[in-house]
């Protein structure tokens, strides 16, 4: 799992917009939809503009737009708009036509019984990564992450599993691009830097409390040939997922992440 493969990249582009074929329209389109976090029922024009940085102009145009080709609902009482069925019929057929989760999930249950913590399979969106199957453990304390819900890339095992398992210029990319979102680009850059080490040592990367206090982790990358990345991780409250068992069960996924990819004629 330590070889390196060149992956899709999922950051968006710095000079897209320089590219002719690039659709400006649409991309601003594609932002308001993506603006549309798990949890959220309803969104007005003033909040979508500021979660795409777009003027509140435009986004009066795009979700008008929107709402007559059925991709949103409006209520006119709220004066807000909700994802129609139509937008989430897209997500619906996006992980359907993911064969890799229909070969991971047993492999995952397994781990997870083995452990008893979460598994997650992820994949990167901009600066995040978003779970696409999820096995829970015994564990009665849940991280509460569902298929669907999105994680910070800089922070995460699953997110620096993911960068860790990129070749180096395209890794440099990403993470510039995640430290101009960040706060504390340093230890950004440190942590990340810390988990490339890590997982040319031992294949796999740690979170230890970073992603969020309590919380320990363990992640890998799963690598395809010219395919989308994925990755895994195993994640639980620090009071049932000791440090000191992370190394053990960080074998364990690279193992999981290996026979994943062998299913899929990778290795």
């Amino acid at each position: 799992m330590r070889k390196r493969e060149t992956q899709v990249n999922q950051m968006e582009p710095q000079d897209a917009t320089d590219d002719p074929r690039f659709v400006t329209a649409l991309a601003r389109g594609l932002s308001v939809l993506r603006a549309f976090k798990r949890g959220d029922r309803m969104l007005g024009n003033q909040e979508l503009a500021e979660r795409t940085g777009l003027a509140k102009s435009t986004i009066s145009r795009l979700t008008y737009t929107l709402s007559k080709l059925g991709y949103l609902e409006y209520s006119s009482s709220s004066g807000q708009y909700s994802l129609s069925a139509s937008a989430l019929a897209l997500g619906f057929s996006a992980l359907g036509s993911l064969a890799i989760r229909d070969v991971a999930r047993p492999l995952m249950q397994e781990l997870a019984d083995q452990v008893g913590a979460s598994v997650a399979l992820g994949t990167p969106d901009q600066r995040t990564m978003i779970y696409v199957e999820e096995c829970r453990g015994s564990s009665p304390l849940r991280l509460g992450i569902e298929i669907g819900s999105h994680i910070k890339m800089a922070t995460s095992s699953m997110g620096r599993a993911y960068l860790a398992g990129l070749d180096e210029p395209m890794r440099v990319r990403i993470v510039d691009q995640l430290c101009a979102h960040e706060a504390d680009a340093d230890a950004i850059r440190s942590g990340i830097a810390i988990a490339v080490a890590e997982f040319a040592e031992k294949g796999f990367v740690r979170s230890i409390g970073e992603w969020k206090q309590e919380v320990n982790s363990v992640g890998v990358p799963i690598l395809l040939h010219g395919s989308r990345p994925f990755a895994l991780n195993c994640g639980g409250s620090s009071l049932s997922l000791k440090t000191e068992d992370l190394n053990e069960i960080g074998m364990r996924l690279v193992n999981v992440a290996r026979r994943i990819a062998r299913s899929l004629g990778a290795e």
